[in-house]
């Protein structure tokens, strides 16, 4: 399982480096220090919390003045595979961004849970509401 740094999870997380250190001090985001005394969150640890956070954020009803950018960096929260078709969800801060593709495709890139991945949205109509 891929682990990533405090500065890597900060960007995943779409928050500071020092939030997540506070966070890791308040024993919400588990930790481990590797040789060199570095943070490290592992990779399922850190998807199981963005997807924590992601509903916190719904639920908090924070209004949005902004729109997203078209590539949402993440981490993969779960995969789902059929026979021929896959599902995968990525957790981009608060962003639950949900991919329907092919199996083959899921296997030829080596996605599982934990892994950090960038869903790519393109779409001929796009609809932008200001809270």
């Amino acid at each position: 399982m891929r682990s990533y740094t405090t500065q890597q999870a900060a960007r995943l997380l779409g928050v500071s480096t020092d939030t997540v250190r506070r966070w890791a001090d308040a024993g919400r985001v588990p930790t481990r220090r590797d040789e060199g005394g570095r943070r490290l969150v592992d990779g399922a640890d850190l998807a199981a919390f963005a997807v924590e956070l992601g509903q916190q954020s719904g639920d908090a009803g924070e209004e949005s003045y902004t729109t997203a950018r078209n590539a949402f960096p993440g981490i993969i929260t779960a995969v789902k595979l059929g026979d021929v078709a896959a599902q995968v969800e990525i957790q981009a801060g608060p962003h639950r961004l949900v991919s329907l593709l092919t199996r083959e495709a899921v296997e030829e890139l080596g996605l599982e849970v934990g892994m950090e991945a960038v869903a790519r949205v393109k779409s001929t109509n796009v609809h932008i509401d200001r809270a």
